[in-house]
């Protein structure tokens, strides 16, 4: 049986565990990954039609751990965001200018994110990457960690990390109960190219069944995501091309010209959840095993990415100081850090979901009227564009651009 000893096990090489796993790497620890996914899988165009929106904070630890210069070729900014409600003709307006120079983000899809990931987990002689690999058991004692694997290798580490997705195996088996509900809608994801430029601007729109964002990619394209009633989702997806776009352009209008499919359409089920705790012996959780939020803010990915700069400035600096990286107190220190921020947003993003999918007359009225509002308040909305930036709270080292 061949024995790997690590620093920190960690199980997940996705979004959030790969720039973990190079966060670490980069200071000086030793991680092994275990991902589940052959890695030419992920990056198939049927794999994840999905992009994310990574804000400016986010970009910084991005940048900070060495993987912006492979993103920012296949990274579209942000510079300018518009929310409307429905077919009202009150809505709010946001310019990256009113801040500075700086995008408030950038989206990008997850693939070319995916594949930037793969090649610096090649590039650190820090990480060992097992993929595909499945763990079977993890044993947590007292003293380590040792993670056994169903091909008989074994993994002695001081600690396990869980970045194995919102149906995380290590969060259950550790006894970790959860609080989810379903919001009985889908999202459908499929990217469009249209015969005019999108100006890097992001749009959502508020409908009664859900918010429909047109989010820009590199040239002239945009991703779509559509969110809408579970029961309909099933005859929408069933459209030939044609009449999905008819579809698509009943509520794009037609400020992006001719529209044309490309790739293929993608449906994801939308439930909010998160755990009780994110810590347990010689355990942590971070992004989905954590917290999984509706995508109506845009703030997924983002709020992961927050938990790996917490928890990996957290356990650099106990590394350099010669602690254990199991020890409850460190673990402790990165949950309370990270648990408030997190409700926080849960609560937001539920709260938004709750107040625009619907169509009562009177809340209606009061929405459009707060928009307009907000888009009158040069300082409420700067506050907001600061918080879309992911410039508010007590940040990371890595997300004010300090070194970890």
């Amino acid at each position: 049986m061949k024995e790997i000893k690590a620093d920190i096990l960690l199980v997940g090489g996705g979004l959030v565990g790969g720039p973990f796993a190079c966060a670490l790497a980069g200071a000086g620890l030793s991680v092994a990954v275990i991902d589940g996914e052959t890695p030419e899988t992920h990056l198939a165009p049927t794999f994840d039609g999905r992009a994310s929106a990574v804000a400016l904070a986010s970009q910084r630890l991005l940048e900070g751990i060495g993987l912006w210069p492979d993103i920012l070729p296949l990274a579209a900014p942000i510079k300018q965001i518009r929310v409307s409600d429905g077919a009202s003709p009150l809505f709010v307006h946001y310019d990256h200018r009113d801040l500075g120079d700086a995008p408030f983000g950038w989206i990008i899809e997850n693939r070319a994110l995916r594949q930037a990931i793969q090649q610096a987990l090649c590039r650190h002689s820090g990480v060992t990457w097992l993929a595909p690999a499945r763990l079977v058991s993890l044993d947590r004692r007292v003293d380590g960690v040792t993670g056994y694997l169903a091909d008989g290798r074994r993994i002695s580490a001081q600690l396990a990390v869980g970045a194995d997705g919102r149906r995380s195996p290590l969060r259950d088996a550790a006894g970790i109960k959860v609080t989810r509900w379903d919001y009985r809608q889908t999202a459908i994801v499929c990217t469009l190219r249209h015969s005019l430029p999108h100006r890097d601007t992001a749009q959502e729109h508020f409908l009664p069944a859900g918010p429909f964002a047109i989010l820009p990619l590199t040239g002239q394209r945009s991703s779509v995501v559509w969110t809408e009633k579970a029961h309909l989702v099933g005859a929408i997806l069933a459209q030939d091309d044609a009449a999905f776009l008819r579809e698509l352009e009943s509520r794009l209008g037609d400020y992006l010209g001719s529209l044309t499919l490309e790739g293929p359409r993608f449906s994801y089920p939308l439930t909010l959840q998160f755990a009780d705790r994110y810590t347990d012996r010689r355990l942590a959780l971070i992004g989905d095993a954590a917290h999984g939020m509706h995508p109506v803010a845009g703030q997924g990915m983002n709020m992961g990415l927050r938990d790996v700069a917490a928890l990996s400035q957290v356990l650099v600096d106990a590394h350099r100081l010669g602690q254990d990286l199991g020890d409850p107190e460190l673990l402790d220190r990165y949950a309370r850090w990270r648990r408030f921020d997190n409700l926080l947003m849960l609560g937001l993003t539920d709260g938004l979901v709750r107040l625009f999918s619907n169509d009562w007359a009177p809340l209606r009225l009061a929405r459009d009227l707060g928009l307009a509002a907000v888009d009158r308040a040069p300082t409420v909305k700067r506050f907001f564009m600061r918080h879309a930036m992911g410039l508010t709270g007590d940040l990371p080292r890595l997300m004010r651009g300090e070194a970890l």
